[in-house]
């Protein structure tokens, strides 16, 4: 019953059988391979455009190098209060933009709106050289809150954003997940709705370790392959990663384990509502946050179930917890069971009543 993140499980068997399959024979090494060139053909197809493709081995590399990219040290990367490059990352964004800044905006549900960013904007003093300029807006899909970006709100912050000059990231660590909950395609929900950068994660949703840095704006890639080396996550075995993304994208295999992850959480989350729990925010992708009775979290856990306690400031009023409540994360994954969520929402019953543990 570990519902703690859609990171404590491993591959998924393709991912892991083409490995398994790259690791024989020679290929030339740092992203020379046959193997990358063949992913970055297959993401031009998924976005259907020209791409620039950079893979790397963690979201923290893909998103602090490509805001590296779009923003200049003396610059403001302005995203949710709670996103993960604000909360997570260990100052990364700071450290590769070397000295950009954090402008933490806040958000019901963990999302930014067209209007509040243009408040925020307005806000700003306009004094060069003493105020740092905004340089690009970051937004997570799906969002800490699970929640997610319709493709009419992206494109909102994006018109806000490009005219003031600004590029637009997508921190896109569950973008599968939220890409089949919309049902849009890749380019409606990047950039045809105005998203200059994306990191495509595939870790969270089957592979071991692999994310691509995506720029639809190829100008602003100019020497991201330096920026990667010089960080340190140019990998000599790029292959390795490659044979990952590959197998991932092959036959929409990474939409198939998205979707799957997606219906275990809709299932929990209708499990949850016929014992009258009330969620914090929707369930839009593969997160859910409960609000529980201390005293029913203490009882799961007791039985076994793994999940997070969740500080979050975003919770709308009228679903805040109380004070004898607490507010829980819990998240599926591709490798989830059904039979995991019954035996978890099993566990909710006995909690509820009370059963002895």
């Amino acid at each position: 019953m570990n519902f703690a993140s859609d990171n404590v499980v491993g591959a998924s068997e393709k991912v892991l059988a083409a490995l398994v399959n790259a690791n024989g024979g020679a290929l030339s090494p740092y992203g020379e391979d046959e193997i990358s060139k063949r992913v970055t053909r297959r993401l031009e197809e998924v976005f259907e455009c020209e791409l620039a493709v950079y893979l790397v081995a963690t979201g923290t590399a893909a998103n602090a190098l490509s805001l590296a990219a779009l923003t200049p040290p003396w610059g403001l990367v302005l995203c949710h209060a709670e996103a993960h490059i604000a909360e997570d990352e260990c100052g990364a964004p700071e450290f590769f933009t070397g000295g950009a800044k954090l402008e933490r905006l806040n958000g019901v549900g963990g999302k930014l709106t067209a209007a509040e960013l243009d408040a925020a904007l307005t806000r700003m003093p306009a004094r060069p050289p003493h105020h740092m300029p905004p340089a690009a807006v970051s937004l997570s899909q799906a969002t800490e809150a699970g929640t997610i970006y319709r493709t009419d709100e992206i494109t909102a912050i994006a018109t806000v954003a490009h005219g003031r000059g600004m590029a637009v990231h997508m921190d896109g660590a569950r973008f599968a997940n939220a890409l089949v909950r919309l049902g849009v395609t890749p380019a409606e929900m990047t950039w045809k709705a105005g998203i200059d950068a994306l990191s495509f994660g595939a870790t969270k949703n089957g592979c071991l370790a692999a994310e691509a840095v995506v720029f639809f704006d190829l100008d602003r890639a100019a020497h991201f392959a330096e920026r990667r080396k010089r960080g340190g996550h140019l990998l000599s075995k790029g292959r390795l990663l490659a044979a990952q993304m590959e197998a991932y994208l092959e036959a929409d295999h990474w939409l198939d384990l998205a979707r799957h992850a997606n219906e275990c959480a809709d299932r929990l989350a209708t499990g949850l509502s016929r014992q009258g729990v009330r969620l914090a925010f929707p369930v839009e992708a593969n997160e859910l946050f409960p609000i529980l009775p201390r005293s029913v979290a203490q009882r799961l856990l007791a039985q076994g179930a793994v999940f997070r306690e969740w500080q979050t400031q975003s919770v709308s009023d009228n679903l805040a917890p109380g004070a004898d409540e607490m507010v829980a994360r819990l998240i599926t994954s591709f490798a989830t069971r059904f039979e995991d969520v019954d035996r978890l929402l099993s566990a909710v019953d006995a909690a509820f009543a009370g059963a002895p543990v």
